[in-house]
């Protein structure tokens, strides 16, 4: 079964099923960036960082904190947390946060990154009336 670095490979998508059975895009990026090879989760079956369909809540819950125990180990977890965010990766557990923290993640740096350029416009402002 493939790991969750390796799902991102060629010819893995069809390991990357939501549970509706929807495909998620391929992305053939990570045979450039030598990041994932010392991944912890290479040596871990990927059910793990997967939900099966229909897993039941408590199954899911537990699943996904193994799954971080896992990443918590891992000498690659902020690389791989910042390729789910910029991919961003729709499903699965990756650098330690489920797809639903990862959202969470991403909206709150849409928020800051438009608070940061409305300081910044408000300076700019301010220096060319001043």
């Amino acid at each position: 079964m493939l790991h969750p670095i390796e799902s991102s490979a060629p010819g893995a998508v069809a390991a990357r099923r939501s549970p509706s059975g929807a495909v998620p895009q391929q992305h053939d990026h990570l045979d450039d960036n030598p990041w994932h090879t010392g991944a912890a989760c290479r040596s871990d079956e990927a059910g793990l960082f997967f939900a099966p369909s229909k897993e039941p809540t408590a199954a899911r819950l537990a699943r996904e904190e193994q799954a971080k125990r896992v990443c918590a180990r891992c000498p690659v977890l902020l690389e791989c947390r910042e390729h789910a965010l910029a991919q961003p990766e729709p499903y699965g557990v990756w650098g330690g946060l489920t797809a639903a923290e990862r959202r969470v993640v991403l909206s709150r740096r849409r928020r800051r990154d438009g608070e940061l350029r409305e300081v910044r416009r408000v300076g700019v402002e301010r220096r060319i009336a001043g």
